[in-house]
């Protein structure tokens, strides 16, 4: 339905990619990459988007839990990233007060 308000053209097999990463991500994600996969696709000269263009768009952004996962893999990286002995991962570190 969201290829036929955007006007655009997607491979059978291509819808099939996108629903299953709808299924395991979130709609509003899989939406995102109806939009994008059609710029990557007119950017390779073709009218209709194909499972290439779905993957490439999905290795471009991250969906939440991918997102999550990438700044618990680097947090050592960024700045404030000290967290203090016996907090969970809920709370930040930033948002403790001084001791």
């Amino acid at each position: 339905i969201r290829c036929d308000e955007e006007e655009v053209e997607m491979a059978e097999d291509a819808l099939s990619v996108l629903t299953k990463v709808a299924t395991e991500t979130s709609l509003r994600y899989a939406i995102h990459l109806i939009s994008t996969g059609h710029l990557v696709a007119q950017k390779r000269q073709s009218n209709k988007v194909d499972v290439v263009d779905i993957k490439r768009v999905y290795s471009l952004f991250l969906d939440e839990a991918r997102s999550v996962q990438y700044l618990k893999d680097y947090q050592d990286e960024y700045l404030y990233n000290e967290v203090p002995s016996g907090q969970n991962d809920n709370n930040m570190a930033i948002d403790q007060p001084a001791a």
